[in-house]
């Protein structure tokens, strides 16, 4: 094991330990780390020796911050399509993990945020603790919810799922727990004792006893106590409605939200919104990531994802020139074009 390599394996006993090695990038996901996680899985899942996975992230702050997202800024102003490619091999390993033939154990330690999210919330085990802050918050940059985010937001009580892709917050341990998003909460100074007890364990089928016996109820979320305006405004059709509903509910906190979303990019709101809707109906993980990766092709050739990273991440001014600056402005054809077939160029998941 070379302590420079981005994705560092070890086993332990009977436990395969994947970690994502890019501490000072918050463990941001490369190409290349993606590959490697797949070809790790691909030997241990044929490894009898391995009885399971632990995937977790170098260093303290975090998992996984998401996909390195100065490198996809810099491939759509040069019109390259590596981000094509990459999302491509990505999602394919979302995919591996939910099916993955061992028990999959994620340590949702931290900051877990997009890309993040695929490589953890897909696993049948996924472990949350006090430090862990979890959200899919593209639509800040213009970006449309991926790595089967909208099948697991989709997934969430009530409107839940519906203002987490909206918004792009970060939700702590219950609230993570409460939106399907992960499983347990174990306190971060119990990590080590509970992956050490994993690592003792020859028998795959005891894991998540071993988990249980180190889980506890997680701090108060916030979620919860605003179900109400939440489910309400946020079962209208349109963002347009959205919105209006929540600045008409008299709740300061609804209409601090409102003001939130008319901050973020109108296309990727209105997609995105589509996007969620649409992942209810689809049923499968495999049949979402297939549409968002036809959103995400569509998303990496207009305006505001180059924008949205500028503002956020290269200039840091906060300021992105939307095109267009208003949610009334994205049309209903311009929402279903990110929907349409790829021709040969398809993610292919599911046989059609």
């Amino acid at each position: 094991m070379n302590d420079d390599e981005p994705v560092l394996l070890h086993t332990e006993g009977h436990i395969l330990h994947i970690t994502l090695n890019r501490p000072r990038a918050l463990n941001a996901l490369t190409h290349a780390m993606v590959r490697r996680i797949g070809e790790a899985l691909t030997l241990a899942a044929d490894d009898d020796a391995v009885a399971a996975v632990v995937i977790g992230g170098a260093g303290e702050r975090g998992l996984c911050a998401g996909g390195d997202i100065r490198s996809i800024y810099e491939d759509a102003r040069a019109g390259r399509r590596a981000s094509v490619d990459f999302w491509r091999d990505e999602y394919r390993l979302n995919a591996r993990i939910a099916r993955f033939p061992k028990p999959y154990v994620a340590l949702m330690d931290g900051i877990v945020m997009g890309g993040g999210v695929g490589v953890s919330a897909h696993g049948d085990v996924r472990i949350v603790t006090e430090r862990s802050r979890v959200a899919m918050p593209e639509t800040a940059i213009g970006f449309v919810p991926d790595v089967g985010g909208t099948h697991l937001l989709a997934a969430a009580p009530g409107e839940l799922g519906t203002h987490l892709a909206l918004t792009g917050r970060a939700i702590g341990a219950a609230d993570a727990v409460l939106c399907g998003l992960a499983d347990h909460f174990v306190p971060s100074d119990r990590l080590a004792d509970l992956t050490d007890e994993l690592s003792r364990s020859a028998e795959p089928a005891g894991t998540r006893d071993i988990v249980l016996r180190y889980a506890t109820v997680a701090p108060e979320g916030e979620l919860a106590a605003h179900r109400g305006w939440i489910d309400d405004c946020y079962a209208a059709d349109t963002v347009e409605e959205i919105i209006d509903r929540l600045v008409d509910s008299g709740l300061a906190t609804a209409k601090e939200t409102a003001t939130e979303l008319l901050g973020l990019s109108p296309t990727a709101l209105k997609v995105t919104l589509a996007s969620v809707r649409r992942a209810k109906g689809l049923g499968s993980l495999e049949a979402v990531l297939d549409q968002e990766f036809r959103v995400s092709c569509r998303a990496f050739t207009g305006h505001d994802l180059v924008e949205g990273v500028r503002a956020r991440i290269i200039d840091k001014d906060r300021t992105p020139r939307w095109s267009p600056a208003d949610v009334g402005g994205v049309t209903a054809a311009e929402v279903a074009r990110h929907f349409e077939p790829l021709g040969d160029q398809e993610l292919g998941l599911v046989a059609v």
